[in-house]
C-alpha cells in the first residue's frame, strides 16, 4: 500500500497533476507569432507568488518570468488578476523549441503547485485559431467570435472554473450561446444577452485543440456608436461620438464666420482710408476758373471807383494802391465751374489756355 501511494506521489510530480491550478492543455499557434495563456487558480493562493516555467518535466523546468519580478526578457510576460483569480502568461516570438510550459503557484515553506501545457509550433497555419484572443462587448447586447481549424473533433466552448456547451445552443452563468458550424473550415460561437457575469476567459475545443479567449463586458455609452464587422467576421467596436462631430461642425463653422468679419472689416477700413484722399483731389479738381480779361483806359482819379465796379470779390478799393498816372487798365471778369470729379492726370498742353494781354501807351 505504502508502496503504491510513494509511486503515485511521484508521478503526480513529474506529470505535474496538481487540480488547484487549471490551463490549457494544448495549443497549436504559428512560429513567429505570439499566444496568451491563462491560468486559474484557488482563492487561497491570491497572494502567492506566480511563475511561468519551461520544460518537459516538473522538476527539470527552468523558470522564465515571476509576478515578483518586474524584469523580464521581452519575450516573456506575466501579470496576476487577483480579483479573478488568473494569472496570465504571454509567450512572443514563438519557436519551435517552444513546447513545454508550466503554469506555477509559489508555495512558501511548502511544495509548488502547477499545471502543464503544450505549444504545438507550425510553420503553416495552426490547427485551430482566432484572429484576436480579446473581444469587447456591451451590456444587454452579443457577440460573434469566428474560429479557424483544420483538424477534426467536437466543437464545446467553456469557461475556465465554469460549464460548457457542447451542442448547437446552451448557456452559460445566463448567457445564450451559440454554435454554427456550418461552413467548412469556419465556426461562430455567438454569445448574446452579455452581462457582468459573462466576463472571464473562455476555451474554445476542437479534438484535442485548446484556445483560449477573454470576453470583457462593457456598459454601452450613452452616445451613438457604430459598429462594423471585419474581414473574418468579427464584430469590431468603434466608437464615434456625435457630440465629439457636433463640436467640430461647430467650431469650423466659427472660424469661418471670424474670417468673414475679418475680411469685412478690412475692407471697411480700407475704404475710409482712401475716403479723405479722394475728397481731397476731387475738391482740388472741381473748381475751374475761367477769365474774361477786357481793356479800359482809365485815369487815376476815377481809379478807386472803377475798382468797386470789378466783378472780382477784391478787397475795398482803399486798401488797394491805386495807380498815380493814367494808365490802361485791364477788368477781368470771372465766372467758376464745376466739374465731374475724375482722377488727377498730368497736364497736357491742350488742357492750358494761354491769354495775352495788350496794354495801351499811358495819358500824359
Amino acid at each position: 500500500m505504502a508502496l503504491h501511494l510513494s509511486v503515485l506521489l511521484i508521478i503526480t510530480g513529474l506529470t505535474g497533476v496538481h487540480n488547484t491550478v487549471t490551463t490549457v492543455s494544448k495549443v497549436s499557434v504559428k512560429a513567429g507569432g505570439s499566444i496568451t495563456i491563462p491560468c486559474l487558480y484557488d482563492l487561497m493562493y491570491r497572494n502567492n507568488v506566480k511563475y511561468l516555467c519551461q520544460g518537459e518535466t516538473w522538476r527539470g523546468c527552468k523558470y522564465v518570468v515571476k509576478t515578483n519580478i518586474p524584469h523580464n526578457s521581452g519575450k516573456f510576460l506575466i501579470s496576476d488578476a487577483k480579483s479573478q483569480r488568473i494569472f496570465i502568461v504571454t509567450i512572443k516570438d514563438l519557436m519551435n523549441t517552444d513546447k513545454y510550459f508550466w503554469c506555477i503557484v509559489e508555495i512558501d515553506n511548502g511544495s509548488d503547485v502547477g499545471s502543464r501545457f503544450l505549444l504545438s509550433v507550425t510553420n503553416g497555419l495552426p490547427g485551430l485559431y482566432v484572429d484576436n484572443q480579446e473581444i469587447s462587448g456591451f451590456i444587454g447586447e452579443s457577440i460573434t467570435i469566428s474560429f479557424n481549424y483544420s483538424t477534426a473533433g467536437e466543437i464545446q466552448w467553456c469557461k475556465m472554473g465554469g460549464s460548457c456547451v457542447r451542442g448547437p445552443s446552451g448557456a452559460i452563468d445566463g448567457t445564450s450561446v451559440t454554435i454554427d458550424s456550418g461552413r467548412l473550415n469556419v465556426f461562430h460561437v455567438s454569445m448574446s444577452g452579455l452581462s457582468t457575469e459573462s466576463v472571464g476567459w473562455y476555451l474554445c475545443v476542437k479534438g484535442d485543440l485548446q484556445m483560449p479567449v477573454h470576453v470583457n463586458v462593457i456598459e454601452k455609452p450613452t452616445t451613438t456608436t457604430l459598429a462594423t464587422t471585419g474581414s473574418n467576421g468579427d464584430p469590431t467596436q468603434h466608437s464615434t461620438s456625435i457630440h465629439l462631430k457636433s463640436l467640430i461642425i461647430t467650431l469650423s463653422l466659427l472660424i469661418v464666420i471670424v474670417l468673414v468679419t475679418l475680411f469685412v472689416w478690412f475692407m471697411l477700413r480700407k475704404h475710409k482710408q482712401n475716403k479723405p484722399e479722394s475728397s481731397a483731389i476731387t475738391t482740388a479738381e472741381a473748381d475751374v476758373t475761367y477769365c474774361n480779361v477786357k481793356h479800359k483806359r482809365k485815369t487815376s482819379a476815377k481809379c478807386e471807383e472803377e475798382v468797386r465796379n470789378s466783378t472780382v470779390g477784391f478787397t475795398p478799393s482803399d486798401q488797394i494802391p491805386c495807380a498815380e498816372t493814367d494808365m490802361d487798365v485791364l477788368y477781368s471778369s470771372v465766372v467758376t465751374i464745376k466739374q465731374q470729379p475724375e482722377e488727377r492726370a498730368e497736364a497736357q498742353d491742350t488742357d492750358v489756355t494761354y491769354s495775352k494781354l495788350a496794354l495801351t501807351g499811358q495819358n500824359t
